[in-house]
């Protein structure tokens, strides 16, 4: 293992779950209260806010974006994407899940509910735009979250950084052609230019700069990186928070309209969750990878990069889209829903270990 890989894995196995992180779910829900409450008192400051765009990129939010992914993107090492190979099953597990289960799954789960099973309660003219979103937050793998939950499972770290590393190389060129077939099979148009246009600014260049910031901070010792990664924590979470206060003053008609628009949102996200997760642990146990390894697997299986989603759906659909708030909906029940999975597989260790054709001695 690389010196810069050990002192990132370190970093991660020891990151404690901050206050915004653990509320994130009573965050959002202020958030929205919050945002439609402004939205109602001052919907022309909020129309105006809406207009500041430069080549259909709406200013405030693109700067929020950066606010808020690239301190997140400082975090991931993509110098461990040689240590992919010590967990190959692993590996091969959650990169089938991510990349060919979860995307497709929930195209499927949003055909299901919301074009059918749901369709006479929500909005007519939402459905494909709400389907959008769906899509939008599956296709993106979680980013940070991940190294929390693996955590709490007391994963491998070094696994948990070579898969989100890995995953976040894919996502760079996977994510627009993935998105763009998906919404294709659903009959959902978008504009190839604005896609890429998304990709690039809010994928290819905060990795960029957060990678140049990352070595930067490292050549200072790992004291200065430490106390960086604290400061910056907090201005990540905020800029989602303002960024969410933004969408619900946008949103708050149709909510209020249509108070059970998020319940119903909810349900396909939820089932998304637990039927990847649970593949994940179950495939990971079927080809002998051990316990530390199963638990990152299936949580970075189940979970999202949902501030991309939110940045994309914003750019590609609007502020006032279905596709926007389906993203929200996905960020207002990612901690507890989460937490519960971590729960899950810590409590399922016994039975998971006894299906393992590994020789005890291995298995930590």
């Amino acid at each position: 293992m690389s010196a810069q890989c050990e002192i990132t894995a370190k970093v991660a196995a020891g990151a404690p779950m901050s206050v915004f992180e653990r509320y994130l779910t009573v965050w959002v829900f202020l958030c929205i209260v919050v945002g439609i409450m402004a939205g109602q008192v001052a919907p022309s400051l909020f129309q105006a806010i809406g207009h500041w765009e430069v080549a259909q990129v709406n200013l405030p939010v693109g700067l929020l974006i950066w606010i808020m992914i690239i301190p997140m993107l400082v975090k991931v090492d993509f110098s461990a994407l040689h240590e992919v190979r010590q967990h190959v099953r692993g590996i091969g597990v959650t990169l089938f899940i991510n990349w060919l289960v979860k995307p497709f799954s929930m195209a499927f789960l949003g055909w299901l509910f919301i074009r059918h099973l749901f369709a006479p309660l929500l909005p007519a003219d939402q459905l494909d735009s709400y389907i959008a979103g769906l899509i939008l937050l599956a296709a993106a793998p979680c980013t940070a979250m991940v190294f929390v939950w693996s955590r709490l499972s007391n994963g491998d770290p070094l696994f948990t950084l070579s898969q989100v590393a890995l995953n976040d190389t894919i996502m760079i060129f996977a994510f627009a052609p993935l998105v763009a077939f998906l919404l294709g099979i659903s009959a959902i148009t978008v504009p190839w230019d604005t896609l890429f246009t998304s990709v690039f600014l809010y994928i290819v260049i905060p990795v960029i700069i957060a990678q140049v910031w990352r070595k930067a901070l490292l050549a200072k010792g790992q004291a200065a990186f430490d106390a960086a990664m604290e400061k910056i924590g907090p201005w990540s979470i905020s800029a989602l928070l303002a960024t969410l206060v933004l969408l619900f003053a946008f949103q708050g008609e149709a909510i209020l309209k249509q108070p059970l628009i998020i319940a119903l949102l909810a349900v396909p996200i939820l089932i998304q969750v637990f039927f990847n997760s649970s593949l994940a642990y179950w495939l990971n146990r079927v080809v002998g990878e051990k316990h530390n390894v199963a638990c990152p697997s299936a949580l970075i299986g189940a979970s999202n990069f949902f501030e991309l989603a939110v940045a994309a759906a914003i750019s590609l659909f609007g502020f006032e889209s279905g596709a926007a708030l389906a993203t929200v909906v996905g960020v207002l029940i990612e901690v507890p829903v989460m937490l519960l999975v971590v729960k899950v597989v810590n409590g399922s260790r016994g039975w998971y270990e006894q299906g393992l054709k590994v020789p005890a001695t291995e298995i930590r």
